[in-house]
């Protein structure tokens, strides 16, 4: 928020806000509409679409604003039309209504902020040249782990090091948790138990970490990522040693997470220096250690309280906090049996019973015709699939008339 928070400060003083459309009414949507309303100056939040407005009417409630202050809709396209809405915050968790819901905000030469790492790690570089070709900002949202481990990055090449590890940091990994398990916990924080079960079988952690990829040019050194794990409360700065350090310093780095080490919540960055003795001699001097790796972190990621910072770069400055680069993805999420499915079965969504997410990188991925999960919503299986199996194209009858499965195609045209 450094700059941005003065810049603000100004267009609240000039009574000239940010003019923000929200889609969602979930979660993650309360908390950004909490974060722009009472703690973000020089930001309006405008109006907020969802398909059951009620739940818009519900949220505004919760968050103590009157219901006169913000529109609320059920068609998107009435925050897409309003000439004062500058930017859009995508926050449905949805796929096909995200993917439709962005490009119409492009076709209507609105900047979108995203938190979703799903449809992003799926179809990321389509919507960066649908952007691009709108002369608009397409990016995934600062706070959220991905957003984060970007500014990282960002900060440790400035310093004139050379990233090799972006890495997340988990509690749990049990990829064949399900939303019965997660019942308990989702109750107790006000979440779907699909959410929190994305979070604990690994699809969350894996779509974030390819949108990480795509945006870096980095890949992963195995599939479903290395996912250490270490005695809980393990410093993570010993996560240097976690990893093959040839791997690390001979390609363009790759993604990865460690379960169990501290700070809980945060990511970190491995990063290398070339020859330099001098700096080697600072870096040591300022306890980070003699190298060649060094280790970079953020404690925290705070979701939508670091949202409007995302929203201020791109409407401001044209910076967006994540995008993805080049002209195809570099990582993918594929399809993974959690559990022994049946011919006819249709798969479920993310966090659900039939199937759980790993990372593989695209080009291992398309040769094998491994089924990217961002896809496998609502696919009927043509015969059984065992627990454990990669899920390919050739199983299954995929649900028709998509727009993201067009995108995803487009990647590879």
């Amino acid at each position: 928020m450094i700059i941005i928070d003065r810049e603000l400060k100004e267009l609240q003083k000039a009574g000239k806000p940010i003019c923000v459309g929200l889609l969602g009414a979930g979660f993650m949507a309360r908390g950004i509409a909490l974060q722009i309303t009472k703690y973000t100056p020089g930001m309006k939040l405008a109006g907020i679409a969802n398909r059951t407005p009620d739940h818009a009417k519900k949220l505004l409630q919760d968050i103590e604003v009157h219901d006169k202050e913000v529109v609320i809709t059920d068609d998107y396209h009435d925050l897409l039309n309003n000439p004062d809405i500058d930017v859009i915050v995508e926050a449905t968790g949805t796929t096909e209504y995200a993917t439709t819901a962005m490009l119409d905000a492009f076709k209507t030469h609105k900047h979108v902020v995203t938190m979703n790492a799903e449809v992003d790690a799926t179809i990321g570089h389509s919507l960066v040249k649908a952007a691009q070709n709108a002369g608009v900002i397409y990016t995934v949202t600062d706070g959220d782990q991905p957003g984060v481990e970007l500014n990282l990055h960002r900060y440790v090449s400035g310093l004139g090091l050379r990233p090799v590890l972006c890495g997340n940091v988990k509690g749990l990994h049990d990829p064949y948790r399900n939303p019965t398990t997660q019942a308990g916990f989702a109750a107790k924080w006000g979440q779907t138990p699909h959410m929190v079960t994305s979070f604990a079988d690994g699809t969350k952690i894996s779509f974030e970490q390819a949108s990480v990829a795509n945006a870096t040019g980095m890949k992963v050194g195995r599939r479903g990522m290395y996912g250490p794990t270490v005695e809980y409360g393990t410093p993570i700065e010993k996560a240097a040693g976690l990893y093959p350090l040839d791997q690390l310093l001979s390609g363009p780095g790759i993604v990865d997470y460690v379960v169990g080490a501290v700070p809980n919540g945060g990511v970190f960055v491995l990063a290398t220096l070339d020859d330099d003795p001098i700096q080697k001699h600072y870096l040591n001097y300022y306890k980070m250690g003699e190298g060649p790796l060094y280790c970079f972190y953020a404690p925290v990621h705070l979701c939508h309280f670091d949202t409007p910072a995302s929203i201020a770069r791109a409407v401001l400055h044209k910076d967006a906090t994540l995008t993805a680069v080049g002209k195809k993805p570099m990582v993918e999420v594929i399809a993974r049996a959690k559990t022994d499915l049946k011919a006819a079965d249709v798969l479920d969504g993310f966090g659900g019973y039939k199937m759980f997410g790993e990372c593989e990188n695209s080009d291992v991925a398309r040769g094998q015709n491994l089924l990217p999960i961002g896809l496998a919503i609502g696919a009927t299986l043509k015969h059984s699939v065992p627990k454990d199996a990669y899920i390919t194209f050739d199983d299954v009858t995929l649900a028709p008339d998509r727009t993201i499965e067009q995108l995803w195609r487009a990647q590879f045209s």
